[in-house]
């Protein structure tokens, strides 16, 4: 297990009904926080952003306390929170993303919580289902990232391409599309999005999402910002999978049927599952 998701997998809780959670004062000190207070900050930004969202935050946050000993023998009772899978990611993506522990956390419980929205049984699906269900999911945001890309100045299909290789460069170390699209021996006619494994569209994803929400939460106008912004987004992805020992994106095995030819084959298997019902 790579390094970030056990450290983060190791304080995780089961309640009664097994649903997880984690506790906020054992996150905090993962998170690289010297002081409760500092962190208290944070969560209260953290319970903002799940109230702008329309969220029930006392489903994500929920108010607790304990008895701790102090030096005298005596006992105090302190506040604390238990918190849910995406209270995490709130409180992560609030936090200094400068800071290590922090990164590795916003990656930890963006992916995690990403993969919750895609199918509850994301963890039970085999390589082609997760390559089909991620693929969905990157497409629906590309969307965003272009609707993103256009009010920040990029408005020819010129320019979008290149917004798109600065993206693709900081990801992959300086590789452009064109160059992926020939690491991965493909056809012209062939996109290197339908030839990923679900890691490596993970990791797209990532890009895609954190960079349009970077866009949007930064106001960034013009193409040279758009640009270095894509990059930045890109570069810092690929940093996080090297903190948390992944393969680099570029070195990933190409899969050798498109997601066009696993499409074709669920709608093959669906159609004779409904002719075996009649």
């Amino acid at each position: 297990m790579q390094q970030g998701a056990s450290l983060f997998d190791s304080i995780k809780h089961i309640n009664e009904y097994g649903q997880e959670y984690w506790i906020a004062r054992e996150l905090f000190s993962i998170l690289g926080y010297k002081q409760w207070r500092n962190f208290e900050k944070v969560i209260e930004k953290a319970v903002l952003s799940c109230e702008a969202t329309e969220n029930n935050v006392s489903d994500h946050f929920a108010r607790t306390s304990k008895m701790v000993s102090l030096g005298s023998g005596a006992k105090r009772e302190i506040d604390d929170y238990e918190l849910s899978r995406y209270a995490c990611y709130l409180i992560a993506m609030n936090g200094n993303p400068s800071v290590q522990e922090i990164a590795l956390a916003q990656t930890y419980f963006a992916v995690k919580t990403r993969q919750q929205e895609l199918i509850e049984n994301f963890d039970n699906l085999d390589e082609n289902a997760r390559r089909l269900a991620i693929r969905q999911e990157l497409k629906k945001h590309n969307t965003f990232l272009a609707d993103a890309a256009h009010d920040a100045g990029i408005t020819t299909a010129f320019d979008y391409a290149v917004f798109q290789n600065k993206g693709y460069m900081g990801l992959y170390g300086g590789l452009t599309a064109k160059d992926i699209h020939t690491r991965k021996g493909l056809k012209k006619n062939q996109q290197i999005l339908d030839y990923m494994g679900h890691e490596e569209l993970a990791a797209n994803l990532f890009r895609a999402t954190q960079t349009e929400a970077k866009m949007r939460r930064e106001n960034i106008k013009g193409k040279e910002a758009a640009n270095k912004t894509h990059f930045e987004v890109g570069s810092a992805v690929r940093q996080t999978i090297k903190d948390l020992g992944g393969t680099m994106p570029e070195d990933l095995p190409t899969p050798k049927e498109s997601i066009q030819q696993l499409e074709k084959k669920l709608n093959q298997r669906k159609t004779s599952e409904k002719l075996s019902n009649i």
